[in-house]
């Protein structure tokens, strides 16, 4: 009966191993078939060594992984620019942008809260800072954020 454990390699398939550095009785008596001295005969030399040349993996750029490519970049608008907008006005990033305060309405954008409001507005966007916010709703306003 075949069993998993008395399969063997055919009959000439697989070669004994050299048996270096063993005596005059295995055929590589004396230097144990490595030759006479030098760099590889006393040691391992890696695949990668190239002489003492600068290596391959030195030599090439490197570029490694960085997050900012997934970043979330704001338009920034801060809160004392919105005082241009008149009373009860909904602000909504295509409003910042026929305004030009913003570049793009495809972008996110965020409400800093650098100026002072006195109108009461109810402003749209993708995030605010806690001062812009404050500043909002104590004018009377009303902060709504986007997905």
């Amino acid at each position: 009966m075949r069993r998993l454990q008395n399969l063997r390699p055919a009959v000439g398939a697989t070669r004994r191993p050299r048996r270096r550095g063993c005596g005059d009785g295995t055929g590589n008596g004396g230097t144990a078939g490595k030759g006479h001295k030098g760099q590889r005969a006393r040691g391992r030399v890696h695949p990668w060594f190239e002489g003492g040349q600068l290596p391959l993996q030195r030599r090439l750029s490197h570029r490694g992984f960085n997050n900012a490519r997934f970043a979330s970049v704001f338009q920034v608008v801060n809160v004392g620019d919105l005082s241009r907008f008149p009373e009860d006005t909904v602000v909504t990033p295509d409003e910042l942008r026929d305004a030009g305060l913003i570049s793009s309405r495809l972008r996110p954008v965020k409400i800093l809260g650098t100026g002072a409001l006195s109108t009461r507005l109810t402003v749209c966007a993708h995030a605010f800072s806690s001062t812009a916010a404050g500043a909002i709703r104590q004018a009377g306003g009303a902060v709504e954020v986007l997905d």
